[in-house]
């Protein structure tokens, strides 16, 4: 299993503006941001290529593993650090053949079945939730506290939790035994992105 530090999970989202978009993503890796999840459901091929080269080069230089959501291809075109893939995405054993034993394979799982099977399928880590309300992802299938720690108990893959956690709601996902916390707009509409990464992950870590 591809080992990997799950505590701050930051997921972008599409952004006008790229040098702030970029900038965003460097100063929450400054502020402890630990892996870096690049999603843009809605950019052409080319568009999405280029700004994950982009995004590459920050994340290298902090040596922060870069994940590409959805697009095998792209993750493989730039040499990404892996994949995470969607339960409507491409099957996760496939997806594992496709990018290799070594690149790290996520998957998004709202069940203890989908869970095991994405263990057994050669998943590294899984992302569930949503665990609190979101806007950045209305389709998102809801998980309770309670149904979170026995995801989380039903597998030996570690866990991050996501959906509509900001530092208000954080400590609420104490004692459930996830590996990390998974934010979109906690950091990325943040007018101060790493303070806001170092309080969530302080917060996880107290």
């Amino acid at each position: 299993m591809n080992k990997i530090d799950l505590s701050l999970y930051l997921v972008t989202d599409n952004s006008d503006d790229e040098e702030k978009f970029l900038n965003t993503i460097e100063e929450g890796i400054k502020g402890g941001v630990t892996v870096v999840q690049i999603r843009e459901k809605t950019a052409d091929t080319l568009d999405f290529y280029n700004l994950a080269l982009k995004v590459k080069e920050i994340t290298s230089k902090y040596n922060v593993p870069l994940i590409i959501n959805d697009r095998v291809d792209v993750a493989l075109a730039i040499d990404a650090d892996g994949v995470h893939v969607g339960q409507s995405d491409m099957p996760c054993d496939v997806t594992r053949k496709l990018i290799g034993k070594d690149k790290i394979l996520g998957i998004s799982a709202a069940t203890i079945e989908e869970a095991q099977k994405a263990q057994k399928d050669g998943a590294d880590y899984l992302g569930t939730g949503a665990v609190f309300p979101t806007q950045t992802k209305d389709d998102a299938p809801k998980v309770t506290k309670e149904e979170l720690t026995e995801i989380v108990e039903s597998v030996d893959i570690p866990i991050v939790a996501i959906g509509g956690i900001t530092l208000e709601n954080a400590h609420e996902l104490k004692d459930t035994g996830i590996a990390g916390l998974s934010v979109v707009s906690a950091i990325m509409s943040s007018d101060n992105p790493k303070k806001s990464s170092e309080e969530l992950l302080n917060i996880f870590n107290s």
